[in-house]
């Protein structure tokens, strides 16, 4: 029988998909959740600060922030004053909690009860022959955890995982702990969200990161947004692309469901946001079939080859192509054999929509594409991106203003961890920094990421997991596999904030170690400390909390991961642990030291906006092995679909960060008062013979021969493309198996899923 936080929900209310996003709705929907949560004062002090030069960076999205003097004073979208002042909480778990609930008891709740019960406030233990979390002191449990990592055979028998909420100088101390354990066992979020996007770009032009800025973003003459819902998952780049529109840009939106973000803005800080009709954003909405935006990609660049070819000298960049790049004719003769049937087939869309949108592209001198897991979720994701930098190199649009290659990440300082180490593979240019600077020798032997951990619990190759911020247990794909995974552990430990289902799923032996919040004031030895973080263009700025920890037990993460190291290591490698606790500065000088483009970080980084990370593209150099960007040859592809099936999607609602659901609602896509909804195009309702509103389970298929079902799903039908379906996460990551993941980047495909729908038992 399925666990109670697993059951369907009763009928959902289901009213019209909104047509806008934001607007006044948005504005009272932000104070309905955060005054539900925390008192007037605490939810001014919060929304005051938000994304400030001075204030706190907002803990949701990764979207960069407006120059200082150019920021609204409240600078923050309805998402992140809702995730701020959810952590500002002023509900509590104490022991008492933990004595009433079990274990068991606390797995039967839904993912937004968990959260819903407040704050962590003490550190707690489940011992091996216990069902319940009792109290136990910070010296016992973190002195427990480092005895376990201590007794393991190999270093390389823990993982260590970080979700995108820990800052630079906290990530930065647990690579350099865990590296000095021995081991390069760090995955992290990123694995399970832009790692396609980080090896595709990486492969083609040197680096992993975009190359455009908020500036590019407002002079760009076209933007394409691909595979992204920024209404609901980082909403204040509405504002940006309402900027680029009144400077006369034009924006394609390629998904396969109209969102409300993607279709019109009423920004609530503009008087036309009020009372107007505010901004339509996607001059022209291609609806493409999950999976096809490789096949997209090839068929404009097969347009703007075929148009160069009757036009020669007038469509490509060709000086750009020959002094900046390599393998165009390679690449030129392959993109001609894509056929247009095959095109056509996997997008769904007909040759006038594409050719229209190739007429776009030849009427712009300045392009920018931005893409979000849409692209990177699917198995064929690391060549779409690459056919994405081929569309790119052609016409010359990187490295110059208001052009080039824009992956949205979705979570706040997912970016800025990679950039400080937390990566299973890091080059030996910074593990030799490493050395130099603290003179022992890193291990060169490349670690598991997430989908690898998952592989090393279950077969006993990984025995303690430590995990910093995050909710692996619900990020995780092939959850039935993943939790069996997580239960062989001897000891499983999680560094957070709030409760969720990640605590509930546990090894023999489990720690909670509570941590400060970004809102919250953070004092050590020498002082009140700040904190740095990195967006997804490569800004790094400040953080500081400006309320009082939600209890005095609490520790922050440098702090935790500062004395478990300090157990745990013994005085092995010369690294001043405690001082690093005491004065988060001395951490930042010595990434001052390793990581290149953080020189005088202490100094620069408080400058109202702080710091721009350099970017060798934009200099025009680009660090492959070629010394030039790299024009790359991809095969088509598209997902294979057996008659009577559809290609599932999972995203989040509304009212969701991440794993956690704020409420049951979702206002856009017109779902109100459940979750465990399937949205599915009328047209294939009709052909598989369902009803509006039937209850109905969602098989997967996979060619391992275990059944993979999602049950007690209510039908909805939706304006998606012809072909797919779309649910919600967490509760459809069962859907999706551990190896079905992306090729080279090992990222799991939930965009991807191959399903069928089977009337629920009863109906």
């Amino acid at each position: 029988m399925r666990p109670s936080h697993e059951q369907p929900d009763e009928r959902p209310t289901v009213t019209k998909p909104k047509e806008w996003a934001a607007g006044l709705p948005g504005v009272a929907h932000a104070l309905e959740y955060s005054l539900g949560q925390t008192s007037v004062p605490r939810t001014a002090t919060t929304l005051l600060a938000i994304n400030q030069p001075d204030g706190i960076d907002c803990p949701g999205c990764a979207w960069a922030d407006p120059t200082p003097g150019h920021r609204h004073r409240n600078e923050y979208c309805e998402n992140g004053a809702k995730h701020i002042n959810d952590e500002a909480t002023s509900r509590r778990i104490t022991s008492d909690f933990f004595r009433q609930y079990s274990v068991t008891d606390l797995n039967r709740q839904s993912d937004l009860w968990l959260n819903q019960q407040g704050r962590l406030t003490e550190p707690m233990v489940k011992r091996p022959d216990s069902d319940h979390y009792e109290p136990i002191s910070w010296p016992e449990a973190l002195g427990l955890l480092a005895g376990e990592l201590k007794a393991l055979d190999s270093p390389d028998e823990a993982a260590f995982y970080t979700s995108g909420r820990v800052s630079n100088e906290a990530a930065f101390v647990l690579q350099l702990f865990a590296r000095a354990f021995g081991t390069n066992n760090l995955p992290d979020c990123s694995n399970l969200c832009h790692e396609s996007s980080g090896f595709a770009l990486s492969e083609t032009l040197g680096t992993g990161k975009g190359t455009v800025s908020l500036e590019d973003i407002h002079h760009a003459d076209l933007i394409f947004l691909v595979g992204q819902n920024p209404g609901s998952n980082h909403p204040r780049q509405l504002s940006a692309l309402e900027e680029a529109k009144n400077n006369g840009a034009r924006i394609i939106a390629v998904n396969p469901l109209p969102e409300a973000g993607l279709l019109r803005f009423k920004n609530p800080q503009k008087p036309r946001g009020i009372a107007g009709r505010g901004v339509r954003i996607a001059d022209r909405f291609l609806q493409i079939r999950s999976g096809g935006d490789l096949a997209l990609f090839q068929g404009l660049n097969r347009l703007l080859l075929e148009a160069e070819d009757a036009r020669p000298g007038t469509v490509l960049d060709h000086d750009f192509i020959r002094s900046n790049t390599s393998g165009f004719e390679e690449f030129s003769q392959h993109a001609r054999t894509i056929a247009w049937e095959d095109i056509l087939a996997a997008t769904g869309l007909t040759r006038t929509e594409i050719e229209q949108a190739g007429d776009d592209v030849l009427r712009s001198e300045r392009v920018i594409v931005c893409w979000a897991m849409g692209v990177t979720q699917h198995r064929h994701a690391v060549p779409t991106v690459r056919e994405i930098v081929n569309f790119l190199l052609l016409r010359g649009n990187l490295g110059k203003p208001g052009a080039g290659a824009c992956p949205v990440r979705g979570h706040s300082n997912v970016q800025g961890d990679r950039t400080m180490g937390i990566w299973e593979r890091m080059p030996d240019n910074f593990l030799d920094s490493l050395q130099e600077e603290f003179g022992f020798e890193p291990p060169r032997a490349h670690g598991v990421d997430a989908v690898n951990a998952i592989r090393g619990m279950r077969d006993g190759h990984i025995k303690v997991f430590v995990g910093v911020a995050g909710n692996f247990v619900r990020a995780a794909p092939d959850s039935d596999a993943t939790e069996d995974a997580i239960r062989r552990c001897s000891l499983t430990a999680h560094i957070s904030t709030k409760l969720n289902r990640s605590h509930t799923v546990c090894g023999r032996t489990a720690l909670i170690l509570p941590a400060l919040g970004r809102t919250e004031r953070d004092i050590q030895a020498t002082g009140e400390q700040f904190v740095t973080v990195e967006d997804s263009m490569s800004e790094v700025h400040t953080s500081q909390g400006r309320l009082e920890p939600a209890s005095r037990t609490l520790l922050s993460e440098v702090a935790i991961l500062c004395r478990l190291a300090r157990l745990t290591l013994d005085g092995k490698a010369n690294i001043p642990w405690d001082q690093f606790e005491g004065d988060y500065g001395l951490i930042r000088d010595r990434i001052s030291r390793v990581i290149a483009g953080f020189q005088h970080f202490n100094r620069r980084v408080v400058r109202p906006g702080g710091i721009r990370l350099p970017n060798p593209v934009n200099e025009g150099v680009f660090p492959t092995p070629a010394g030039k960007a790299l024009f790359t040859r991809n095969a088509w592809q598209m997902p294979e679909v057996p008659e009577g099936h559809l290609v599932l999607q999972t995203l989040r609602s509304h009212d969701q960060w991440n794993t956690i659901p704020y409420t049951d609602n979702d206002r856009y896509r017109g779902i109100h008062g459940g979750r465990r909804v399937v949205l599915v195009n009328p047209a294939d309702l009709a052909r598989l013979a369902l009803e509006e509103g039937q209850l109905v389970d969602l098989v997967g298929v996979w060619g391992d021969g275990v059944e993979r079902r999602a049950e007690g799903f209510r039908t909805v039908p939706y304006p998606t493309a012809v072909g797919c379906a779309a649910a919600y996460y967490p509760e459809t990551n069962v859907l999706l198996p551990l190896d079905s993941v992306a090729e080279t980047s090992n990222q799991p495909t939930a965009k991807g899923i191959v399903v069928r729908l089977e009337p629920a038992a009863g109906e």
